[in-house]
């Protein structure tokens, strides 16, 4: 593990209780998978725009 990697680690959890650093984590996944979902919904829409366009 480097420094520049510790370095990091202590400015991001540096002050966190080790319940809060997992909850931080938690809430850092489900906001990916958040962005993603709405990513997809995002395309879906643009799909269903330029089908209906072309349709009529």
């Amino acid at each position: 593990m480097s420094e520049s990697t510790i370095y990091n680690w202590k400015a991001k959890y540096g002050g966190l209780e080790v319940s809060e650093a997992r909850r931080l984590r938690e809430l850092e996944s489900e906001n990916g998978k958040l962005k993603r979902l709405l990513a997809d919904a995002m395309l879906d829409q643009a799909a269903l725009k330029d089908l209906l366009a072309k349709k009529f």
